[in-house]
């Protein structure tokens, strides 16, 4: 995309501004009595109304590389402002849901949407919540009762776009890793449809081996990198509703 290029022109300079002028939004915000006593919500609202600009900017300059596509999908979704806040507020929300439901997933909150990684395994070394054996994308029981659990989240929260992403470590050909990537996006995205949610909130990517979350040096990074995101944006409907809201 034409922005996500232009962010890697980005100078120096403009990024110092950028985050000097973010810095100087929290003094006066931290500063300010009234928005001391505010809620946390009321405080989020705030910064996405007075901030927003900024923190797309900068967003924007560290997403700008081939490895950030799930970031770029959330940047490119957000509507900031007011009703970039109150999204982001329903999101807070559906993200705790999903920790919640699946505490083996990686949640976080960006901007104005969720990432949500399953990576082969979880930190303490178990299997992850969504994960396929060696060289398969079959859905197997156990990633079948982690998308069941994701279904009853998705299904609270209607107003949702769900991106799938797949990805691979560097072991074996990368048109075989591409092919591969793809095959277990949509298997996710079939299974997801199974358990009842709408096609029309779904769109699968897929990327092989291109896009590494750690260098493939060792057999614990390359389980980190055989792995699928669920990148969670705001559909128009959400959109209208904040706008109106705001």
């Amino acid at each position: 995309m034409v922005w996500l290029e232009l962010a890697n022109f980005t100078t120096m300079k403009i990024t110092i501004v950028k985050f000097t002028f973010f810095a100087f939004v929290a003094l006066i915000i931290n500063g300010c009595e009234t928005i001391k006593q505010s809620t946390n919500q009321q405080r989020g609202v705030a910064v996405g109304a007075t901030s927003g600009a900024v923190i797309g900017g900068v967003l924007g300059n560290n997403i700008g590389n081939k490895n950030n596509t799930a970031l770029g999908a959330i940047l490119g979704a957000a509507i900031g402002g007011v009703a970039g806040g109150i999204i982001g507020n329903k999101m807070d929300k559906q993200a705790a849901e999903i920790k919640n439901a699946i505490p083996g997933a990686t949640v976080e909150r960006v901007g104005e949407g969720i990432n949500v990684t399953f990576d082969e395994k979880n930190p303490d070394g178990s299997q992850a919540g969504v994960y396929f054996a060696n060289n398969q994308y079959s859905i197997n029981n156990n990633s079948q009762l982690a998308l069941n659990k994701l279904n009853n989240v998705f299904t609270e929260y209607p107003d949702t776009n769900i991106l799938i992403e797949g990805h691979t470590d560097n072991t074996g050909s990368a048109s075989y890793n591409m092919s591969l990537s793809e095959r277990r996006a949509n298997a996710v995205a079939n299974a997801l449809l199974a358990t009842g949610v709408s096609s029309s909130r779904i769109t699968t990517k897929w990327y092989g081996e291109s896009q590494p979350k750690l260098e493939n040096t060792s057999d614990e990074n390359r389980a980190l990198n055989r792995r699928v995101h669920f990148v969670i944006t705001a559909n128009e409907k959400m959109k209208a509703e904040a706008k109106q809201n705001q």
